[in-house]
């Protein structure tokens, strides 16, 4: 049995925040890392020690592996997790902890190797059954013969980079004539975005809901699944809501899929966390999309349904620790809703908001829970990813939880930038979404930003307020500046009122 005494968390924000909490429960020591712009961040103040990496660039402080590793030199630390993003699904990373005398909260470099290359995914799971969704079993780099593959398994079809994720490299082609300019943009944008071109072809599947199991493995050879969670609420192909269980689901087909999601598991021996991720089509056919060798963003939905730290599931697994408990030991309680809470500006095309956080004030109250790394008076900085906040609610029932939801929307008071808020309560009002009929095109069929748009006063209101401004006006002293049309703060950040033209 391996021992964990101090535990260094390689990442920043919320989740890094989140890791150190528990942590911290299981008494264990803790280290954190920092570049320069979050020299003041909660997790650096949170955690027992914490030291610089390096400057602001992801590149030369989260993602410098070696200077991560030698922090664990000089502090005697045990074991490292990745948290999400930066290095969580580097295997070259994961391959260097554990040659350096280190435990890796996470799976086997060998697993992460299969599972990060969506086409040594699928060819690792063809043994297990998995329903797969039609197109290539292999990367293709000559267009004519791409432009053949797509004719016959028929369009639209998905141009996917093969070591993807997050939406880049991928090109929707719905017409044949647009096939090779696309294949190239495609191609251009996997070497930009991964170092690798690789990409392959899929059928497009009409109207998906995006369904994600989560599954937990240990090194015995014990692997179970949480259920699932619901993430079809996406912009620009990134979730932004999630629920867990679906709405959809039956039993009969949550138990067919989560069988599924173990058996993608097992034809990597995975162990610890990770999500299986699959699509639903209107007529309840589930295919096989991609496993994420990481904990996932949304994973507290699953932590409020069934009970369990995920985190701390990470941790005992690492240390060789079994499982506690067997598949048919695990039940859904309730129903758990999140809201990714971003600095992003929803009327203009989720575009990502800079600034301060003027006024940051957290809603309370019974089922409500916020991952963040914030507080009032922080700026937002423009390096990394801009998610604040992981607004979380929970309820007996699914209505519950979304009437919960809007009651935390409106006490979470956020001024001095743009944030989702507006757009989470715009869509849990929607009777698409309240009926549970939708999919991942809800946004392209559903908002518009004029929705968010305050409703122009009434007549009576409108002539009062234009009373008010005449008396001001008239009580200036003579000589004085004309009134000027300033903004007040709640339209926003100051940045986005530059971009408007506005002071």
């Amino acid at each position: 049995m391996k021992k964990i005494t101090k535990l260094l968390v390689a990442n920043r924000g919320e989740i890094a925040l989140r890791v150190l909490r528990s942590a911290k429960e299981m008494g264990l020591q803790t280290v954190a890392i920092y570049s320069e712009a979050d020299r003041n961040a909660l997790h650096v103040r949170y955690a027992d020690e914490a030291v610089c990496v390096g400057p602001p660039a992801s590149k030369d402080s989260y993602l410098r592996g070696d200077k991560i590793l030698a922090v664990c030199r000089e502090l005697g630390v045990d074991a490292i997790h990745p948290g999400y993003g930066f290095l969580s699904e580097n295997a070259e990373f994961a391959r260097m902890v554990k040659e350096a005398g280190l435990i890796f909260v996470g799976p086997s470099p060998e697993a992460m190797d299969i599972m990060g290359d969506k086409l040594s995914a699928k060819q690792a799971v063809q043994a297990y059954n998995i329903p797969l969704v039609p197109g290539t079993a292999e990367a293709i780099s000559d267009v004519t013969e791409a432009k053949q593959i797509a004719q016959q398994v028929g369009f639209p079809i998905l141009i996917k980079a093969s070591a993807g994720g997050g939406g880049k490299g991928m090109r929707l082609v719905h017409h044949v004539e647009e096939f090779e300019e696309q294949m190239q943009l495609a191609i251009n944008e996997a070497v930009s975005a991964f170092g690798d071109g690789a990409v392959f072809i899929e059928k497009f599947v009409t109207g998906p809901r995006h369904i994600e199991i989560q599954v937990l493995g240990d090194e015995h050879g014990n692997i179970v699944h949480l259920f699932e969670r619901e993430c079809s609420i996406q912009r620009r192909h990134q979730k932004v809501i999630e629920e867990a269980p679906s709405a959809v689901l039956t039993p009969e087909l949550r138990a067919e899929m989560g069988r599924c999601a173990v058996d993608v598991a097992r034809a990597c021996n995975y162990t610890g966390a990770g999500t299986v991720e699959f699509l639903l089509d209107d007529q309840r056919n589930f295919y096989f999309l991609e496993m994420n060798t990481r904990l996932q963003v949304e994973h507290p939905v699953t932590e409020q349904i069934t009970g369990l730290d995920l985190v701390k599931e990470q941790i005992k697994v690492a240390q060789g620790q079994p499982l506690a408990f067997r598949q048919d030991e695990l039940q859904i309680q309730g129903h758990a809703l999140e809201l990714r809470v971003y600095a992003e500006d929803p009327q203009n095309n989720f575009l990502p908001d800079i600034g301060t956080l003027t006024t940051y004030v957290r809603p309370q109250g019974p089922g409500v829970r916020v991952d963040d790394g914030f507080e009032q008076g922080m700026d937002i900085p423009i390096y990394y990813d801009p998610m604040i906040a992981k607004l979380v609610t929970f309820g007996s029932t699914r209505q519950e939880a979304i009437e919960r939801m809007l009651r935390a929307i409106d006490e979470y008071q956020i001024t001095g930038i743009e944030t989702t808020l507006g757009f989470g309560r715009y869509v849990l009002q929607h009777p698409a979404f309240v009926s549970g009929n939708f999919d991942t095109n809800f946004i392209k069929d559903h908002f518009s930003p004029e929705a968010l748009k305050p409703a122009a006063p009434d007549e009576a209101t409108a002539t009062l307020a234009a009373v008010l401004t005449a008396m001001l006006l008239t009580e200036k002293k003579p000589g004085a500046a004309p009134a000027s049309a300033e903004v007040p703060a709640a339209t926003g950040s100051a940045w986005k009122r530059n971009r408007l033209g506005l002071r």
